[in-house]
């Protein structure tokens, strides 16, 4: 048999038409140079079928083994980049039955039975995607004991907070880092419930409306491992919804927007933090770039892309929702248009966290426990620049409510004093103590204790608090997660 007889009898639709499909809408339609990464998927959802339908007496055992066999060759080929991809056979499932058709004959051929391409298709993206999600959930983690690996480190560092870019109270820069970690582990929160929606079999919807076969949709359940934490199988349970939801890859996507939106943000700050202006830290060298023209430049190229790369993520997850906006039920082709997205959605978010987890802690890819650079800290900066906003005035109004004051009057009062200071052009720490009596008399000589950038810090000892004392205890509790 002719390659092009193979070709064309791969196509099951070809008996009904009377001319070939033209060359344009072959490339149009085709998706197999993005689709054939989920070659080890749709392997993997065959033999699961495969066993299923031998196991019903659909199929005979011959015919089970010599599709096992044929599977494993070409998954062999694949592996070993000896595998033909053929824009002909349009996508990777009808590649792959080909293929496995040439090799085993009619025991290829009935491998199909009991399912469609919509269903099976379906299959493959939630077992592709259930694994890739997986894998982002490790670099989360990896990521956060990084940040509080760093934030140990950094416990006793003072650095002003900041609200509305201004100057706002003292904190450590640890509790900072470790902002992010509870942010990142919302993230990981909300991949984990993603991945049990994921998690549920289309296979055995056939095109849409079920099949007449006496399929075990059950036992392939359990053969992919998509059960709960019971070990109950999960199985989608109308046949319309399974072969057209994708709501499945909607919610990885808004789930790895968010997670982007964190990286964004932090991304933001790294660059203030290494610009002149502020002078906080440095990245090492192999995370930044240099100018064509202005030879003193180090530019933070990593947090600037990662910025960039979040936008495309969020414009991935409109395709997507506009993708479905429209759709009847059940199957339509327009699904085709979910995969690069949904593709370009896990390549980024585990590029930048693989990164970042690099550039921050210093971690070589496959955390090997080798400190190799990392973020640098320039904890005077960050101290000066604390002691440069008058950060400590709401201690001060503290102090003064303690004293009997109504926290309005102290505040009005902190108000007067942060003005004499202003036009002394001093810290707060540094005014006298007879001009602050001038404001109010019951301040006495234990207000600098309270005005002082560490007595601040120290103060702040409540559950989630800035305090030293609060950060090891956070540390020690998110160390048990690792």
């Amino acid at each position: 048999m002719s390659t092009n007889q193979l070709d064309k009898k791969s196509q099951s639709w070809s008996a009904l038409f009377a001319e070939p499909m033209s060359e344009l809408v072959k490339r149009y339609t085709s998706s197999v140079f993005f689709d054939k990464r989920l070659w080890h998927a749709d392997i993997e959802g065959s033999l699961a079928h495969a066993e299923m339908l031998a196991h019903c007496g659909i199929i005979t055992k011959t015919d089970h083994t010599d599709i096992v066999k044929g599977l494993r060759q070409i998954s062999e080929e694949i592996h070993n980049n000896q595998f033909e991809w053929k824009l002909d056979l349009e996508d990777v499932h009808l590649n792959i039955e080909a293929r496995l058709t040439q090799l085993v004959g009619d025991a290829g051929k009935r491998l199909h039975t009991g399912r469609s391409r919509n269903d099976q298709v379906a299959t493959d993206v939630r077992l592709w995607l259930r694994d890739e999600i997986d894998n982002v959930c490790q670099l989360l983690l990896d990521f956060q004991q990084s940040l509080v690996e760093v934030a140990e480190e950094n416990i006793e560092v003072i650095m002003p907070g900041f609200t509305h870019l201004q100057v706002a109270q003292p904190i450590s820069f640890a509790h900072h880092l470790l902002a992010y970690v509870e942010m990142f582990a919302r993230d990981l929160e909300r991949f984990k419930e993603v991945r049990v929606r994921v998690n549920r079999l289309p296979l055995g919807s056939a095109a849409l409306a079920g099949t007449s076969y006496p399929l075990d949709r059950e036992r392939v359940a359990r053969s992919l491992g998509m059960v709960d934490q019971d070990g109950n199988p999960c199985v989608c349970q109308n046949s319309l919804d399974a072969v057209s939801d994708r709501d499945f890859a909607i919610e990885f996507t808004s789930a790895a927007a968010l997670c982007m939106v964190h990286i964004s943000r932090m991304s933001e700050e790294l660059v203030l933090w290494m610009s002149q202006n502020y002078g906080f830290i440095k990245l090492s060298d192999r995370f930044t770039t240099g100018s064509s023209i202005m030879p003193q430049k180090k530019n933070p190229d990593v947090p600037e892309l990662a910025r960039g790369k979040t936008g495309r993520v969020v414009g991935h997850l409109m395709g997507l929702i506009t993708l479905m906006k429209g759709q009847p039920l059940a199957y339509n082709k327009d699904n085709q248009e979910d995969k690069e997205p949904l593709f370009d959605t896990v390549d980024t978010l585990k590029d930048t966290l693989r990164i970042f987890d690099e550039m921050i802690g210093g971690q070589v890819e496959g955390k090997s426990g080798v400190k190799s650079g990392g973020i640098q800290v320039n904890a005077p900066a960050m101290q000066a620049a604390a002691l440069k906003g008058y950060a400590t005035a709401t201690d001060l109004a503290d102090y003064l409510v303690r004293k009997g004051l109504p926290f309005r009057d102290a505040h009005e009062a902190v108000a007067k004093i942060v003005r004499i200071a202003q036009e002394q052009n001093v810290g707060l720490s540094d005014l006298a103590l007879k001009d602050l009596k001038e404001i109010n008399t019951s301040i006495e000589s234990d207000v600098f204790d309270v005005l002082s950038l560490r007595g601040s810090l120290n103060a702040r000892s409540t559950l989630g608090g800035t305090a030293p004392a609060q950060i090891r205890i956070q540390i020690e509790r998110l160390k048990k997660l690792f």
